[in-house]
């Protein structure tokens, strides 16, 4: 689910607020893999360099607590 919907942020340059509200649920209840971490991670880089834009509000902090977690 997370790759898919950071793949569809790729391919249009824009994360979308429904999309990233799946994102956020989806690590709420912990269903996701190391690869959909990785995939974050590159969504995550790419929106700090500019080159995908985010339809939420700029002065709303893009969080993915999962990427802060080390086990």
């Amino acid at each position: 689910m997370i790759r898919s919907l950071v793949k569809s942020a790729f391919q249009t340059g824009c994360l979308s607020v429904a999309s990233e509200g799946l994102i956020h649920q989806v690590l709420t209840t912990r269903c996701y893999q190391s690869n959909d971490l990785v995939a974050l991670a590159a969504l995550n880089d790419e929106i700090r360099s500019g080159n995908i834009k985010r339809e939420a509000s700029a002065h709303t902090p893009l969080k993915f607590n999962a990427l802060n977690h080390h086990h």
